[in-house]
């Protein structure tokens, strides 16, 4: 009877453990080596300068196929950061169906740049800026009936006044935690680094995470990702972009959500505007080059 009893306890014991470990929250490790709970990440996927206005194999065209079908999830939505009056994308014909395709679809329209070509916000003329962003809300508006609320800034580069003209237009500005590096260079677009750069990148978000300094929004938090949908060698990898971010999740830990990337239009940009930059002050991550080249990487005015 004693021996029976202790076998029994030790089973109570066994479930008892196994259930609490399927219930403990997920958690992430300080510098320190802290344990704290965090909730699931959620990819929440942006794309810059598009839409292309290659009339053969155009890569924004690519993408959003990928986007729809892919092997690991479903109908996944992004955030277009478009240039409406490009002389090669948005200002074409095929570049202005290829705006209507997006809106159709469920992704959201943001505003990257009104003009023909990929222009500098800070190295605009005030009325300059003004105008194009005049313009590009307009061109926004006819396309989806609904003014665009996130603006990102070309070449990520943005200062005091840029920022107040994007806020006096109801834009605000969304930056990144993740970025491909495959903005088109010289004529540069490929990566040899698809994997380790976002390894990295996402290491260091980790103790962002770990320090709460991200928001939590519907019991996730987005982690914003940039790639460039004018970039051939981007659509081709789409998937394979898609696959890098969850292994590298798992490699590092993080706990993600049921469905790892935004589906839903609504919740998308919900999501985007918690991310937002309003001033100047706190530290924001420029990714790569340009993160040198503005000095602004970890560092505030």
């Amino acid at each position: 009877m004693p021996s029976r009893y202790v076998w029994w306890k030790w089973l109570v014991i066994f479930c008892v453990s196994l259930l609490s470990s399927c219930s403990t929250t997920p958690q992430v490790s300080t510098s320190s080596g802290e344990q704290l709970p965090i909730k699931p990440i959620r990819f929440l996927l942006t794309f810059d300068d598009g839409p292309s206005g290659a009339t053969h194999k155009n890569p924004t065209q690519k993408i959003l196929n990928t986007l729809a079908d892919n092997q690991f999830q479903e109908n996944i939505k992004a955030i277009f950061f478009v240039q409406t009056r490009a002389h090669h994308g948005g200002g074409t014909d095929t570049g202005q169906r290829l705006l209507r395709r997006l809106n159709t679809e469920g992704h959201l329209l943001a505003f990257h740049t009104a003009t023909k070509h990929h222009d500098n916000h800070c190295f605009l003329k005030p009325e300059e800026l003004e105008s194009s962003l005049w313009v590009g809300i307009e061109d926004l508006i006819t396309i989806s009936g609904n003014a665009p609320r996130l603006v990102r800034p070309p070449f990520w580069s943005y200062n005091a006044s840029t920022l107040s003209s994007y806020n006096r237009h109801g834009l605000q500005m969304l930056l990144t935690d993740l970025s491909a590096n495959d903005g088109k260079i010289h004529g540069v677009n490929w990566s040899w680094r698809k994997r380790s750069n976002l390894l990295n990148q996402l290491r260091r978000v980790k103790s962002e995470l770990a320090s709460g300094s991200i928001p939590e929004v519907d019991g996730h938090i987005p982690v914003v990702v940039t790639f460039h949908d004018v970039n051939s060698y981007t659509a081709r990898n789409m998937a394979v972009y898609i696959q890098i971010l969850l292994e590298v999740a798992r490699e590092l830990h993080l706990p993600i959500a049921e469905k790892p990337f935004y589906d839903d239009r609504t919740q998308l940009e919900k999501a985007a505007l918690a991310r937002t930059v309003h001033s100047m002050h706190g530290q924001q991550y420029i990714p790569g080059f340009w993160g040198w080249l503005w000095g602004l990487r970890l560092n505030s005015i």
